[in-house]
């Protein structure tokens, strides 16, 4: 059903959602070829950053472009296939994103606590594995989730009062019994949610822990310097999840809650580029030596 009805927002919000995406596609794929071309950048950290870019492009290129497409056509239309499909891919890049956060934070806790072992901890062989295991539990997450939701009973034509097929509306709109259903998506959602969160507040308690027993203050800004960016990003999506997940607790209409959730669909990737750039002078050095490369 879209964000709005209204026929006069429409070219409003075909011109703010295409200018939203083109930023996101520009600024990850910019974070990409930047890591890639530098060898400088060829650190642990920045290579679970390309990997989270890549993450976020998989995940606004499952939502905007078919938003913008029914937008442009005046049809809302999308068939039982398609919308399983979309509701895994987006939620394969959704898990994936809080795994590699994770794994980010993870790093940043080896680096600081650890620095004298860091090099043989997070060596290329670790790194590799940790992103594999990130994405084959993000893939086992998605299918458990498809799976469940090819065993429902929806009537021939359901409207979805979002912008994409999210899993949630599905089984409000199934008229089957889904208590099971949802018992077992609140389980694993909380597994895969609460779990890296946890993880990224262990990691972020024993860095801080870690950098208060520096005693020159040059040390201390180093070391928090080096995760602001991190931090920054963690707060925007988790932070925003969190919002759409209150709003949709308080709020009885799914169309607010539509509305909410293009904060960490859409609002987050984009901004990720831009939080990662400006606090961060190696990633400007590496994007304005690949710019002049190109120009």
């Amino acid at each position: 059903m879209g964000l709005s009805d209204d026929p006069e927002l429409q070219p409003l919000l075909f011109g703010l959602f295409l200018s939203m995406y083109l930023v996101t596609m520009l600024g990850n794929l910019l974070i990409i070829l930047a890591v890639s071309s530098d060898p400088h950048l060829h650190t642990p950290m920045y290579f679970f950053l390309s990997n989270l870019s890549f993450a976020d492009i998989g995940f606004t290129s499952t939502t905007i472009p078919k938003m913008m497409v029914d937008i442009q056509t005046q049809s809302r239309v999308i068939s039982y296939v398609g919308c399983l499909t979309q509701m895994s891919i987006v939620t394969l890049f959704g898990c994936l994103d809080s795994l590699l956060l994770t794994v980010m934070a993870y790093d940043r806790f080896v680096a600081i606590c650890h620095p004298l072992h860091y090099s043989a901890i997070m060596n290329p062989r670790i790194c590799g594995l940790l992103v594999l295991v990130s994405f084959f539990t993000s893939l086992l997450y998605s299918y458990l989730h498809s799976l469940m939701v090819s065993q429902l009973t929806f009537f021939m034509d359901v409207e979805i009062p979002h912008f994409f097929c999210d899993p949630s509306q599905l089984f409000n709109l199934a008229c089957s019994e889904t208590s099971t259903n949802n018992i077992l998506i609140y389980f694993m959602g909380a597994l895969l949610g609460g779990v890296p969160f946890t993880g990224i507040l262990f990691s972020y308690a024993q860095i801080v822990s870690t950098t208060l027993r520096v005693s020159s203050t040059g040390g201390k800004y180093k070391a928090f310097s080096t995760c602001g960016s991190h931090l920054s990003v963690v707060c925007l999506f988790y932070g925003t999840a969190l919002g759409v997940y209150l709003s949709s607790a308080v709020s009885h209409s799914p169309r607010k809650g539509a509305v909410a959730s293009v904060m960490y669909t859409v609002v987050s990737p984009m901004l990720n580029p831009f939080i990662y750039s400006l606090r961060n002078r190696d990633i400007k050095s590496a994007m304005q030596k690949l710019l002049r490369r190109t120009a």
